[in-house]
């Protein structure tokens, strides 16, 4: 039976996990998730209720596999980006941290 290679990253702010899984050839992004035992590394995360994707491109959990592909588990924003900008554009400052005159 032939085999695939991928890779499953997950990472919150202070902890980062990246794991290569030998899976057979028609595993899915959930297959995947399982293999590498992300679930056991962040138990106090719901992994279930997170979106995925492949190389930056959102998918569903029942995505079939390509060998080399990178599953990515995207954690939940403390804050959304555009109201992230809006607060500091009330305080004077910008996303790099700058100060408007």
């Amino acid at each position: 039976m032939a085999e695939i290679k991928v890779e499953v990253v997950f990472a919150l702010a202070d902890k980062q996990q990246l794991t290569a899984v030998t899976l057979p050839d028609g595993a899915t992004v959930s297959d995947a998730i399982a293999a590498s035992l992300v679930a056991q590394i962040f138990p106090e995360q719901d992994l279930d209720v997170l979106d995925v994707g492949v190389w930056g491109r959102s998918v569903t959990r029942e995505h079939v596999l390509a060998d080399g592909d990178r599953v990515e588990i995207y954690r939940a924003l403390a804050l959304d980006p555009r109201e992230a900008r809006r607060q500091l554009a009330l305080t004077g400052r910008t996303m790099s941290g700058t100060v408007k005159n």
